[in-house]
């Protein structure tokens, strides 16, 4: 019988889970390990393939040995564009170097080769999809995969492509927090508000949901995409570098192995700290000094330190719950139940905070790691039989939100909401507008994305034009535009003059985003079904 699979594709770690005879299962490696790094390692050469390409724990290992060719870290920059202030953050502490690529989208290059972000999602959605198929021992070609709550349209569009170029047929992208909802929720048949704090290691988001029986609806949903557990690192990161000297930080920024090495010694203190008072910290090697020595690094970390040292991103995190409580109109004490997803979460100084700011303990007996892929498997066993005609005694309804306003750019350069935020999906609006300008024959539309009353405080998600208006004075002319959001959050705008009925719609791709021809060339089964290398332009793309 086919199956399909629930994927959490994390920023530091990714998830595979399944449904089988009803029961949720998180798969594992033959090692036996249940959660995988998100990286990608490359071997020198001209593009790569088969044995060298390393996903998941061994990749993560041989960053340790060969920094230069491992990748990391994808989830924050997909979808994003080049001039983004995320990705300037990133550009100083990653090993491979970004670019701008065709489209305004992201490229990493890395041993002189050039890769879109999609293709190193995709390589790590290669490799959960081999874990599921060699636990179940058949081909799996289905899944639902998630994302978090603040994804905008381009980043859910990208890890959508990245799906399709693994060999996935992605039934439906999901909210994180919903998809760890529903693990939680399924069969209890509560009746309750449930916030769902989710700090992985990369995103930041927080969901409000009201759970009636075995119906799941998003109330309100607020998130940071560029506040997760990485940070927390860098926060222990810059404490490691304050031990050194002028010369030793200029060396180590000069230095990719050392930058990697300081790095996984803050994760491993960070992680010690939650159990341990005081942790001792040593990187060996980290430079040799003008002497011809070897500088080590060795220094000492209390949890006092780091409490104070982070203190001002978890008090980020609340201003994000604050966000959310006020959209859904509630206050923390109305409540029930908070659960908790991502490894950060994990922290004491977190769980703390959760228990002090909703006046309760975090929900007992939930993995956070595992929550989001589990609820995941449940909505794509649940989406199969629906497609087969079955019923399943499983199946609930999910009513989920948009996490951004969405609207067009008017005169003046403003932007027009049509479809306000934590709106139910699936949803369409329609609003009328007018020409701004006498005998005006087409009319420019560009869609956004965003909060900000005027256009530079939102996303441009993409363009079309409506041509063939027929001449007449400004503001004569009328045109309908109408926004359909479907259930996986994709935008579709479509444009109308009434008075002639031409029609122009776009499904909104996104404007970072690869072309429909590049998807089929990137297709990882199309390689193996064709015996088809790689497409070889990658490695010339413009900056390379």
């Amino acid at each position: 019988m086919p199956y399909a699979i629930g994927i959490d594709l994390g920023t530091s770690n990714s998830v595979v889970s399944i449904v089988k005879d009803g029961v949720p299962t998180v798969i594992s490696d033959e090692k036996g390990n249940r959660t995988h790094p998100s990286v990608v390692w490359f071997a020198w050469g001209r593009k790569v393939e088969g044995d060298g390409i390393l996903v998941g724990a061994r990749a993560a290992h041989q960053v340790m040995l060969a920094p230069e060719g491992g990748v990391y870290s994808a989830k924050r920059l997909i979808g994003r564009t080049i001039d983004s202030l995320e990705v300037q953050k990133a550009r100083e502490v990653v090993p491979y170097e970004i670019l701008e690529g065709p489209h305004r989208d992201l490229r990493i290059r890395v041993h002189k080769q050039v890769y879109p972000l999609a293709e190193i999602s995709a390589h790590v959605l290669r490799y959960l999809k081999g874990i599921a198929e060699s636990y179940l021992g058949e081909s799996v070609e289905q899944a639902v995969i998630t994302v978090p709550a603040y994804f905008n349209d381009s980043q859910r569009q990208a890890t959508r492509d990245a799906g399709r170029i693994a060999g996935l047929e992605v039934l439906r992208i999901i909210n994180e927090p919903t998809a760890a909802a529903l693990a939680y929720g399924l069969g209890a048949h509560r009746d309750e508000n449930v916030a769902v704090y989710d700090l992985g290691g990369g995103t930041f988001d927080v969901s409000i949901l009201r759970i009636q029986g075995d119906v799941f609806e998003v109330v309100s949903t607020a998130g940071d995409t560029y506040l997760g557990g990485d940070d927390f690192d860098g926060v222990v990161v810059d404490y490691l570098l304050g031990q050194l000297d002028d010369a030793g930080r200029t060396a180590v920024s000069r230095s990719v192995g050392a930058r990697v090495r300081i790095k996984r010694a803050a994760e491993e203190a960070k992680k010690k700290l939650s159990f341990e008072e005081e942790t001792t910290i040593y990187v060996g090697s980290v430079y040799t000094n003008e002497a011809g020595e070897e500088v080590h690094l060795k220094t000492h970390l209390t949890r006092v330190q780091f409490n104070q040292m982070v203190f001002p991103l978890v008090k980020r995190t609340f201003q994000v719950c604050d966000e959310a409580l006020i959209a859904a109109r509630l206050e923390p004490k109305d409540i029930a139940a908070v659960v908790m997803v991502g490894g950060m979460t994990r922290s004491l100084i977190i769980q703390e905070a959760v228990d002090s700011y909703f006046g309760r303990p975090p929900a007992k007996g939930i993995n956070p790691d595992e929550v989001v892929s589990v609820g995941a498997a449940i909505q794509a066993d649940s989406l199969l039989s629906a497609m087969q005609g079955n019923i399943n005694p499983n199946r609930s309804l999910l009513i989920d939100v948009t996490p951004q306003s969405l609207g067009i750019a008017t005169a003046g350069g403003f932007v027009e909401r049509v479809i306000e935020r934590n709106s139910s999906i699936p949803t369409g609006e329609t609003r009328t507008f007018t020409t701004s300008w006498d005998d005006q024959q087409e009319v420019k539309i560009e869609v956004y994305q965003g909060e900000g009353r005027k256009i530079e405080g939102n996303q441009k998600l993409g363009e079309f034009i409506l041509e063939g208006l027929r001449p007449a004075p400004r503001g004569e002319v009328k045109v309908s535009v109408s926004f359909d959001i479907d259930a996986n959050g994709i935008v579709k705008v479509t444009a109308e003059d009434p008075s002639t009925r031409q029609v122009r719609s776009i499904r909104v791709e996104a404007s970072a985003g690869l072309t429909e021809q590049e998807i089929e060339d990137l297709r990882f089964d199309r390689e193996e079904d064709e015996g088809l290398a790689p497409s070889p332009e990658q490695s010339e793309q413009p900056g390379a």
